[in-house]
């Protein structure tokens, strides 16, 4: 017999865009400091409390985007040789 399907409730995910940040933030950010760990807290809170009684018995798990561009490769130095 095919196994039954359970219908769980499933929360949309929770997705920070903090932009760009330094590698030390970020370093921070993974040990649980600083001031990014204070933004996703703030946003986690302000989830929390917009769903009111809906996340009662439920955990919020954020899921955190950070980027740093990349350095812009620069020229070799030399001009180009057009042939």
């Amino acid at each position: 017999m095919a196994p039954t399907a359970t219908k769980t409730p499933v929360n949309a995910p929770v997705i920070l865009d903090l932009g760009k940040a330094s590698r030390k933030n970020i370093r921070r950010l993974k040990k649980g400091q600083g001031k990014l760990v204070d933004e996703v807290q703030d946003a986690i809170r302000e989830v929390a409390s917009s769903l009111g009684d809906q996340t009662e018995g439920k955990e919020l798990l954020p899921v955190v985007l950070i980027y740093r561009r990349k350095a812009r490769r620069r020229g070799r130095g030399l001009l180009p040789l057009l042939f």
